[in-house]
């Protein structure tokens, strides 16, 4: 009879020993109390295991050093690969785990003197619990062999992608770019090892691939620091390799140093840092013991210090497990997925009607007002082109004067009409009233950019049609011809070209386009974001300093147009000079608007609680809310400081909520006013400003004495604040962008909490025994919902938050807020997502152990290990 056993080796010092060997007949019916306790029993025990019971196949491990053998392990043989779930639980409750497990005990229990080297001197208790530890473990393993299905692994597979997610469909075409990369790169035909990650595609985790490149020179044998084109293909191939089994070996074996085939927690914390390195996670880096500790405690429950090859390969295998358990999604964020493929057309036709359905409900409001505005300029253009067409000067100048003169009226217009958008205060109240439903004033400054286009086409046409055409005609005109609008000229004189142009038409015509122009290029974005980078001293010409101060010569434009529109040629009644009454109403306004800024600006000088530095390049001010000052979530204000400069307003969107006793906002230092601003709050000596991250409990009163003035302007408009108009929120916010979604996020929550109140206090009012109280308690509960009313008319019933950050970092702004959502929001009326664009997409191998220890450390603390806040 023949029983398969197995020799393996442990240690590098130790000697190898691997054997096969065939159970001799005649000690085959020998009884169990002959076997003794010598080695040469080992056999016989065996095969005493093979008659008993014919599934009972074991694998022993030994280490034979000197004249010693050192007992390794006992674990059963490999079961078969189960392909299917049902298939491994049957077999598992069918009986071949107990068997296994029992043949494996029987064996330590014979043989108790080949534990360990030492265990002649170990305590029979010491004996015992290593017994059951051992035990512990080999069941675990044998459940993870079972639990291995087909599915698990191709799922796993998708989290160890070492080169792209689109590998094997392009391999061939991948490594003609990895061939390519490696001529420039390698001397004298070597590719040098610290360049190896630029040749594969790592260029960013240049660290992540060295670790790489020194597994695989270990599987050679070698160590190496520079490799042939040959040994480059060879190491594509493995890490290109679609076997999960291949990726999960290269994986561990980054981690297993020293080649021992078990992975401590030393190994891991330094596979940790390699993997934070490469996302360029540094607080990650310096908690790296803490989760390394975190994967032992899971992987390694009986405290043996390491952990090998299928325990890791049980972790990822367990990847979704641990994932869905840690992030537990609502039913409609699971199913908007589901929903959104059923919701698209598969038919062509249907699918174009289908796309301009959409294209038409999103841009209706903008189309129509499009659509007015042209057909506004449209025909005040055909009305004074035929005007000027009948008349005694288009015998003189043609048809250039008519469209010179079609152009000028369409320019009254625009100039008229460019003011409202920036008229805020009037646009924050349109937007209470019912014409947001049809009027896009979420459009404003796109507007203001498309009339602004309009007007320098417009300012083109009439100018050089004068400059090039009208003038010429009118300086060249017969005396027959001039005498029909001789009276339209002073004394009947003809006048030349450079009396046109030096007289009032022509100074003012020509200071107004040149203030235009140069308002309208220092507009432009490559000047107003600094994307064009000038010599000095012209780089001063760009900049938002630029933009804001060159857009003021436009009072100027507006006071030479009227003088322009009063003193024309072939015009002499006062309605016939129409210019101001375009422009009267909408400059009064924009006047008004700018006079009770500044008016109101002194009144709304703000008191300073609290100046935070956070990480970012940004920084919170937390400051008083002047008496009367009330806001929506979603608006936004202006802030000036008057010891920087006395004329420059910034927007800065409020983070605070209405609910709250302060007002915030978060600044990130982008420009020069901004870093200025933080330099005047923060580098005070003796500042009495609180620095650190900021806190959103009951600010202290502050002394205000020495400190910079702040003035507060507003608050304006934005159309995150139309939020209570829905049921359900989306929103999405980018990294600083997300400042009024916090305040919005804050809203709601103090309104919940308000509601919770108000349930509790009916509640409590109706739990009365009498009926009179009763009958109050039922007035009192219905003039409470009445009077609440207004609190839950909002019809918002759940929100959706995603945040999208760069920097991990930024997580820290809003830190508080998140928390307190987390914990306060027992109605599970708002859901957080973070992103983090920093790290690898989900399937990189460098990200696979951050998103384990992800998964790991929620499950257990709640905490998110990248903004540390329980979302």
């Amino acid at each position: 009879m023949k029983s398969p056993a197995s020799f393996g080796r442990s240690s590098s010092k130790l000697s190898n020993y691997s054997r096969s060997f065939d159970l001799p007949e005649d000690l085959e019916d020998l009884s169990r109390d002959d076997y003794g306790v010598g080695g040469a029993m080992l056999p016989i025990f065996l095969s005493d295991l093979q008659r008993n019971n014919q599934q009972d196949l074991v694998e022993v491990t030994l280490e034979l050093e000197n004249d010693s053998i050192v007992f390794c392990s006992v674990a059963p043989s490999t079961p078969p690969i189960i392909t299917d779930e049902k298939e491994a639980s049957v077999m598992a409750s069918s009986g071949i785990l107990g068997r296994s497990l029992s043949a494996t005990s029987r064996i330590r229990r014979k043989f108790g003197w080949l534990r360990s080297g030492s265990s002649s001197r170990a305590s029979s208790s010491a004996d015992i619990d290593q017994d059951r530890r051992i035990t512990a473990r080999d069941e675990r393993r044998i459940k993870a062999k079972l639990q291995r299905t087909k599915s698990s692994a191709e799922r796993a597979l998708k989290g160890l992608r070492f080169i792209s997610k689109n590998t094997g469909a392009k391999d061939e075409e991948m490594w003609k770019r990895v061939e390519l990369r490696f001529e420039s790169l390698a001397k004298d035909g070597l590719l040098a090892r610290e360049d190896f990650g630029e040749c594969i595609g790592m260029v960013d985790s240049k660290e992540f691939a060295v670790g790489i490149f020194d597994v695989l020179a270990r599987r050679r044998r070698q160590r190496i620091e520079k490799i042939t084109k040959e040994e480059l293909h060879d190491f594509w191939l493995q890490i290109s390799d679609q076997s999960f089994d291949a990726r999960l070996q290269i994986f561990f074996d980054m981690a297993d140093s020293n080649e021992d085939g078990r992975v401590t927690r030393e190994e891991v914390q330094e596979l940790i840092m390699l993997s934070a390195s490469a996302n360029k996670l540094s607080k990650l880096k310096e908690q790296a013991e803490e989760y390394a500790s975190l994967i032992m405690e899971e992987l390694d429950p009986e405290n043996f210090g390491y952990i090998e090859l299928w325990q890791l390969e049980t972790l990822l295998l367990q990847r979704d497990t641990y994932m869905n358990y840690s992030r537990p999604l609502s039913t409609a964020s699971v199913g908007w997925s589901q929903n959104i493929s059923s919701v698209k057309p598969k038919n062509m036709f249907r699918r174009v009607c289908f796309k301009l359905r959409c294209l038409i409900l999103e841009n209706w409001r903008r189309g129509w007002i499009l659509l007015l505005w042209m057909m506004a300029m449209t025909a005040l253009f055909a009305w004074k082109f035929m005007q000027y067409k009948n008349r005694a000067a288009f015998q003189v100048m043609g048809y250039c004067l008519c469209t010179a003169k079609g152009a000028a009226e369409t320019l009254k217009l625009n100039m008229a009409l460019i003011l409202l958008p920036v008229c805020r205060k009037t646009l924050t109240w349109l937007r209470s009233t019912k014409a947001r439903s049809f009027v896009p004033f979420d459009d404003n400054i796109n507007f203001h950019k498309t009339i602004a286009c309009a007007i320098a086409i417009g300012v083109l046409v009439h100018a050089g049609i004068h400059l090039s055409c009208d003038f010429i005609l009118l300086t060249h005109a017969s005396p027959e011809k001039f005498a029909l609008i001789a009276s339209d000229f002073s004394h009947g004189k003809r006048p030349t070209y450079s009396e046109l142009l030096i007289g009032i038409l022509g100074v003012t015509g020509i200071s107004m386009v040149i203030f235009m122009a140069i308002a309208f290029i220092l507009a432009t974005s490559h000047f107003r974001k600094n994307v064009l980078r000038l010599p000095a001293p012209f780089n001063r010409l760009t900049g938002f300093n630029a933009f804001w101060y060159s857009h003021h010569l436009l009072g100027l434009v507006y006071i030479l147009l009227v003088i322009h529109g009063t003193f024309l040629f072939l015009a002499h009644r006062w309605y016939q000079k129409s210019t101001w009454m375009y422009i009267s109403v909408p400059l009064l306004l924009f006047i008004g608007e700018r006079s009770v800024r500044t008016c109101r600006s002194e009144h709304y000088s703000v008191k300073i609680f609290k100046v935070s530095v956070l990480p970012g390049n940004v920084f919170s001010i937390v400051m008083s809310k002047p008496q009367g000052f009330k806001y929506k979530s979603g608006q936004y204000i202006f802030l000036q400081c008057p010891s920087i400069s006395p004329f420059e307003w910034h927007p800065f969107s409020i983070t605070s909520a209405p609910g709250d006793e302060h007002l915030s906002v978060h600044i990130r230092t982008v420009g020069d006013w901004t870093q200025e601003l933080k330099r005047v709050f923060t580098d005070v000596n003796d500042s009495p400003f609180v620095i650190g991250r900021a806190r959103f409990g009951q600010p202290g009163h502050i002394d205000q004495n020495g400190q910079p003035k702040l003035l507060v302007d507003g608050p304006y408009g934005a159309p995150a604040q139309d939020y209570r108009n829905y049921d359900v929120l989306l929103l999405v916010g980018l990294g600083i962008g997300a400042t009024p979604f916090i305040s919005i996020l804050r809203d709601l929550l103090n309104n919940s909490r308000a509601e919770d109140h108000m349930d509790s206090t009916t509640e409590m009012t109706i739990s009365d025994d009498s009926w009179n109280s009763l009958a109050s308690s039922n007035f009192t509960a219905n003039s409470s919902v009445t009077t609440g009313g207004k609190k839950k008319s909002q019809r918002t019933r759940n929100a959706y938050f995603y945040w999208v950050t760069r920097e991990s970092g930024s997580f820290e702004w809003f830190k508080g807020v998140m928390d307190e959502v987390a914990e306060m929001d027992h109605k599970g009326q708002i859901e957080l997502h973070n992103y983090l664009t920093s790290v690898y997409e989900e399937g990189d191998a460098r990200s696979t152990l951050i998103t384990m220890v992800q998964a790991l450390n929620h499950a257990k603390h709640g905490v998110d290990i990248l903004s540390g806040t329980r979302v």
